[in-house]
């Protein structure tokens, strides 16, 4: 069952994630960086690579270290979008939001400290990867948390608020701000694969499509879902005047926009074979939890 695997895969990630860090020196930045990143959350991102790692044949124990780096990307994210000067939301994953809970200063501290956390997993001399992997991995991750992804998706995000944008625009920002990660999720284990650029370039591809589809997703619970469902104050993108695909083409339009983005990710997978059952199985997680 998905629900079961996922809780699987993310107690896995945490139990990684406490042990790098317990062994390390402490600082008073080690717990509010906990509370980001490891209490909470679906870690659906390290259960995208994990799928991606049976696509290809890799063993989970090569992949670890991976996924946790990008929970710390995608946790130090949060983090500062939560703080009052971009979202200003109080509450994630059903909790207070960092700063609410240890202030506005820590939080960015703390999210500094787990997009560097993240680099540093990867690097580590206990992994399993070759130098050529870890320095192609984090050159791509990189790229994909920077001002050409989640940075830079974020700012396009502030500064779409309250205008009429384009398709292609509100489509590109989300690759951006969402897409880019699992770009990086799905190409890092083509990159693990000894995969050659047109392989990892159809991988990363995929990836962004599969992160457009987890950002309509989120839009649609947004819309339509229950605070207690997802762990945070809902309706909020209206409100704020985001520029999303529901408020550029309505409800039922962004729908069948999804459901056609779907069908195009899963043909694409189904060329794979039975190797290819767990990530399709996620895929079609990611849109079914809205409904």
């Amino acid at each position: 069952m998905i629900k079961n695997k996922l809780k699987k895969n993310a107690e896995n990630v945490d139990r990684f994630l406490i042990r790098f860090l317990n062994k390390q020196n402490k600082s008073i930045l080690v717990k509010p960086m906990k509370y980001g990143v490891i209490e909470g959350g679906k870690k659906i991102r390290s259960t995208i690579i994990l799928d991606t790692g049976k696509l290809l044949k890799i063993k989970e124990k090569k992949l670890i270290d991976i996924c946790a780096a990008v929970e710390c990307i995608h946790s130090y994210s949060l983090i500062h979008d939560d703080l009052p000067c971009m979202d200003n939301d109080s509450l994630r994953r059903g909790k207070p939001s960092t700063h609410k809970k240890f202030g506005e200063a820590t939080a960015v501290l703390a999210g500094n400290s787990l997009l560097t956390l993240a680099f540093e997993i990867i690097s580590c001399e206990k992994s399993l990867l070759t130098n050529y992997q870890k320095n192609q991995i984090v050159k791509l991750l990189s790229n994909c948390s920077g001002h050409t992804g989640i940075a830079g998706g974020q700012e396009q995000d502030l500064k779409f608020e309250h205008k009429t944008k384009k398709l292609n625009q509100i489509i590109e920002m989300q690759r951006k701000k969402t897409g880019k990660l699992f770009n990086f999720c799905l190409q890092s284990v083509a990159i693990v694969a000894n995969k050659n650029m047109k392989h990892r370039s159809f991988f990363g591809n995929l990836g962004e499509d599969i992160g457009l589809l987890f950002q309509l997703a989120d839009d649609f619970l947004d819309e339509k879902g229950s605070k207690k469902l997802i762990g945070k104050p809902i309706k909020k993108d209206k409100k704020k005047g985001k520029s999303t695909l529901i408020n550029l083409m309505g409800y039922q339009n962004a729908l069948h926009f999804a459901h056609k983005l779907k069908k195009k990710i899963l043909l694409k997978l189904r060329k794979h074979g039975k190797n290819a059952k767990d990530l399709i199985d996620t895929i079609e997680f990611i849109l079914g939890r809205n409904f």
